[in-house]
């Protein structure tokens, strides 16, 4: 974060604590309970008359400051100065979303890479885009130019991409970017089609090169390494060194050695390292590379140094793995903390990027724990010592899961009135007659309800209560319904009001993360790398163990390549860098 001091990052944490304090009762109240406690009627009178009218656009232009038509941002009332205040504190107090330059131009809600085809990123070469979704293409082109980033600044080309799901990441930072990827994934059926993935890439990539085609000839053959495994967060660094040299996969999987090549051959050598096509896994072979490609992970090899233009130097003796980069796309709960962890804490890990996700999967500091000093914790919120002793820190699993939420999604939906915000109206509706038939029964998980928004209310709760075991023909009061549904627009204001508060959670967790990682000596930069209504988490946290602030200082956006102004077949190592900039500190006005 760009000109963000220690002591202002801590004092931005303690600002939100304060906010969320004051409005604990917006950020813990379930929408679905809107009728059965009253939520409306817990807003203070005048919030209750500014709020009452508004239409869903003017939500969306007035609140949440959405995509909306001039017309509808004007105030059509006078509003009381404490809900000024709490919207411009929310707005203040939240880091910013949003990248700078092209990445961040939306056409239709998607980036600009997609205005000849909504399925294909023209930035992307077509080798990569197959079995990937279009927010995948433009999650995985962005973060693993950053992690190439970091590698030619550390010097370091191992890299371990954990969480890896099927692969895309590790294979387009492999097959593309030249790197030397493991990937760790607990899921074994999973893994087996990341393998089957490779497999295709590189018998198309032979095809390719057969033709002559000179986008081709820029991407290498040699895969990613596959690990089946589960990256424990509590468990210390060693145990995680020890999961990437582990030899047996998991019992009765298709991919039950653990170590798989592109060529769909198992390693039979000692340590991790890639394989392939040409026999580059031979020893021979990897002894030759082990200058330029920063060596592998493996026992025996011989020492070699290692240069980056930072000026770092690291010798790699005999038996002592290389240094480690640490990556992880949107790495679920405790995941994302884990990485952060073994960076601090394991000797051989120089940088790591981090993509967060699922606040709400995190472990947390127990309550009757807050009140004995803080210091070191196994948990995964809050992790700095500052945030720990901050009065007010604590954030629910509501709270948590609300910060999933992609506030500027919501905000075009609002603008274009969409249908399905009467759901919101809806499960509240559901709420008061699952408590009216058992009472004991609150806050059920209700499996989802395909096309719900186009359902009648009474349509929804019927299909509702035959999710939940109850009785569905139960005789409905209709008046009662008749007179919840015409307070629906109450509704979709009230979650508009908590949705406000989502940024500033994210924003309170990841100050943590920061805020720990210097604690413990390391520079960090926070960037927004991700189109946000493309991609709502798009705020990755990168550290490394040398200069990074410098290197960072002129992240941004670059002029395209002849590829990528052609599209269709980019070449992946050129044209626009993956972030729009590393973090403003945020305006702080308004604070509380």
């Amino acid at each position: 974060m760009r000109g963000f001091s220690l002591e202002e990052q801590k004092g931005l944490a303690a600002g939100i604590t304060r906010l969320l304090r004051r409005y604990r009762f917006l950020l813990d109240a379930p929408v679905i309970e809107f009728f059965t406690d009253d939520l409306w009627g817990r807003l203070p009178l005048s919030w209750q008359g500014a709020l009452e009218d508004l239409s869903s656009p003017q939500l969306a232009a007035l609140l949440l400051d959405g995509p909306t038509p001039a017309r509808e941002a004007s105030y059509h009332s006078v509003w009381p100065l404490s809900l000024l205040a709490f919207k411009a504190a929310a707005h203040a107090l939240a880091f910013p979303r949003g990248p700078r330059g092209q990445v961040g131009t939306l056409v239709d809600g998607k980036p600009e890479e997609f205005r000849g085809n909504q399925w294909h990123s023209s930035k992307l070469h077509r080798l990569f885009r197959k079995h990937v979704k279009p927010k995948k293409q433009h999650e995985i082109r962005q973060l693993a130019q950053l992690v190439k980033k970091l590698s030619d600044l550390t010097g370091c080309r191992c890299v371990v991409d954990v969480g890896s799901g099927q692969g895309h990441l590790s294979r387009f930072l492999a097959f593309g970017l030249h790197l030397s990827v493991t990937a760790v994934e607990e899921d074994p059926h999973l893994v087996g089609q990341a393998v089957r993935f490779d497999q295709e890439l590189v018998q198309a990539l032979k095809k390719e090169r057969a033709k002559g085609t000179q986008a081709a000839g820029d991407l290498s053959l040699r895969g990613p390494s596959h690990v089946v495994g589960r990256v424990d967060p509590k468990a210390p660094w060693q145990e995680f060194l020890h999961l990437l040299q582990q030899r047996k996969g998991k019992e009765g999987s298709s991919v039950a050695d653990g170590h798989f090549q592109a060529d769909g051959t198992a390693e039979t050598s000692p340590g991790l390292h890639h394989g392939g096509p040409g026999g580059e896994g031979r020893p021979e072979a990897r002894g030759q590379r082990s200058n330029q490609e920063g060596g592998q992970l493996e026992r025996g090899a011989g020492a070699c140094e290692q240069q980056g233009p930072l000026g770092v130097t690291r010798t790699l003796c005999p038996d002592s793995p290389p240094p480690l980069l640490l990556t992880g796309l949107h790495a679920c709960g405790d995941l994302s903390v884990a990485l952060l962890r073994h960076f601090a804490l394991c000797p051989h890990v120089v940088g790591v990027t981090s993509v967060a996700c699922c606040y709400m999967k995190l472990t947390v500091r127990e309550a009757e724990a807050a009140a004995t000093p803080p210091g070191p914790t196994e948990q995964g919120y809050p992790l700095s010592a500052w945030v720990s002793g901050l009065p007010g820190h604590q954030l629910s699993y509501k709270a948590r899961e609300g910060a999933c939420h992609a506030i500027e999604s919501y905000a075009r939906r609002l603008t274009g009135e969409s249908a399905t915000l009467r759901t919101h109206c809806f499960r509240a509706m559901l709420e008061t007659v699952i408590r009216a038939a058992d009472p004991t029964k609150k806050r059920l998980g209700v499996q989802t309800i395909n096309q719900a928004h186009r359902l009648t209310s009474e349509e929804y709760i019927r299909q509702g209560l035959k999710r939940v075991g109850l009785n569905p023909d139960v005789a409905l009061d209709r008046a009662a319904l008749a007179s919840m549904l015409g307070q629906q627009q109450r509704v979709v204001a009230f979650f508009s009001l908590a949705l406000l508060l989502a940024p500033l959670v994210e924003t309170l967790i990841l100050l943590d993360r920061m805020i720990y990682l210097q604690e413990q000596g390391f520079q960090c930069e926070l960037i927004p790398l991700f189109n946000p209504t493309f991609s709502p988490r798009n705020l990755v946290l990168v550290a490394a163990k040398a200069g990074l602030s410098s290197a960072l200082a002129g992240w941004g956006a670059e002029e395209e390549t002849t590829a990528e102004r052609e599209g269709g077949n980019a070449v992946p190592g050129g044209g626009r860098r993956a972030s729009g900039g590393a973090l403003r500190k945020p305006a702080r006005k308004g604070q509380p």
